[in-house]
């Protein structure tokens, strides 16, 4: 086996525009174009384009399709209707999550399909534990990681941009739903899901018509301000809208209840599934003793907090930073942490980050940082 990264069928394209490209989860992508702050705040303003290829698409097929991933995830699958999407978990027997996933609900209503999308990172795990559990239904798991290049446009200008090469309904379209349509000549899958808090679309398509797909929306944003953007600015974005990253605010450590998402755990749902035991208790002990909470800190200074780092209130260390970096909106250092329940409301006194030995203050906020105007 070699350990060379996974490239996708847009690498060529990236060098082209002078891409600074790094390892990430195994596959070559880029990290940014030029500057990542342009980068950000074009897709806060205007528009960007993502190629998110890394993704791992991993389709669910047969009578049971829907069973066996009711059996497998803790969302109700049931209720998912066509054409539309669902966020959710996949959790061990221990109640640990070991993803955060989308899934889609395609095909007819007589025989529905699934595509699961797993972070990259994770996307072997995922394909092996839905295989395992998918093992006592009559359904089908498929590796499709090879079969999809994700491109993503978003950004307030993307419904323009997009209807200008795509005649599917973009206007009938909800946020979490996916319809089938053509983009620039090209037959795509069209959602409306992101990861930057923006509104804006990923288009799921043949890799080998992944090149024609990014120049035709290049050339359809051009007067829109639409740029290409890396991973970089993903993050910043992500972290603004108070979006957890795995492996980072999401771990096999965790449960979706010390992470403060228990509201896709779905105990009401028809069957059992997996880590369910383990999640009931998590939810009594959430509910009766709340544990470390999920909040946004702002800086009151300069420096950058990073994953890792202590949040100090009165000498003690009472949680610790998930993810930091410099808020291109908010001009200021942000940072997500788990913080004590007893310091976690927004406003609480004394707060800071032990940034290389000093207490640095930060301000508790309520997530997320950036909620764009509807």
């Amino acid at each position: 086996m070699s350990n060379a990264p996974r490239l996708t069928a847009l690498d060529a394209l990236h060098r082209s525009l002078g891409a600074t490209m790094t390892d990430f989860a195994g596959w070559d992508m880029p990290l940014r174009y030029g500057s990542e702050r342009d980068e950000h705040n074009a897709v806060r303003t205007r528009a960007g384009l993502f190629d998110l290829s890394h993704m791992g698409e991993i389709t669910v097929t047969g009578p049971e399709a829907m069973k066996a991933l009711n059996h497998a995830l803790v969302g109700n699958i049931a209720t998912i209707g066509p054409g539309r999407a669902r966020y959710t978990m996949i959790c061990q027997e221990d109640g640990g999550i070991l993803d955060d996933l989308i899934v889609y609900r395609l095909g007819e209503p007589e025989t529905p399909e699934y595509l699961v999308v797993a972070n990259a990172g994770n996307a072997q795990i995922v394909l092996d534990a839905l295989t395992e559990r998918a093992a006592g239904f009559d359904a089908e798991v498929r590796d499709d990681r090879d079969a999809y290049a994700l491109i993503a446009v978003q950004g307030p200008e993307s419904p323009g941009i997009l209807k200008s090469v795509t005649d599917a309904d973009l206007d009938g379209l909800k946020y979490y739903a996916g319809l089938p349509g053509t983009v620039a000549g090209v037959p795509a899958l069209i959602a409306r899901t992101g990861y930057t808090g923006e509104d804006g679309f990923e288009l799921f398509v043949a890799p080998e018509h992944a090149e024609q797909l990014w120049r035709a929306l290049t050339e359809a944003g051009q007067d829109a301000g639409l740029v290409p953007c890396g991973l970089s600015c993903r993050d910043t974005l992500r972290l603004e809208a108070g979006m957890p990253l795995y492996g980072h605010e999401l771990t096999t450590a965790l449960t979706p209840f010390d992470a403060g998402l228990g509201r896709v755990v779905k105990f009401e749902k028809d069957g059992d599934f997996v880590g369910r035991a383990a999640l009931e208790a998590a939810a009594e002990k959430a509910a009766a003793n709340p544990p470390r909470k999920l909040v946004g800190l702002i800086a009151e200074g300069r420096r950058v907090p990073r994953a890792g780092f202590s949040v100090v209130a009165d000498g003690a260390v009472v949680g610790e930073v998930t993810s930091g970096a410099p808020s291109p909106t908010l001009g200021r250092p942000i940072a997500i942490a788990y913080v004590d329940a007893a310091h976690a409301a927004p406003g609480t006194p004394g707060v800071g980050i032990d940034i290389r030995g000093t207490h640095e203050a930060y301000e508790v906020v309520a997530l997320p940082f950036y909620k764009r105007e509807k």
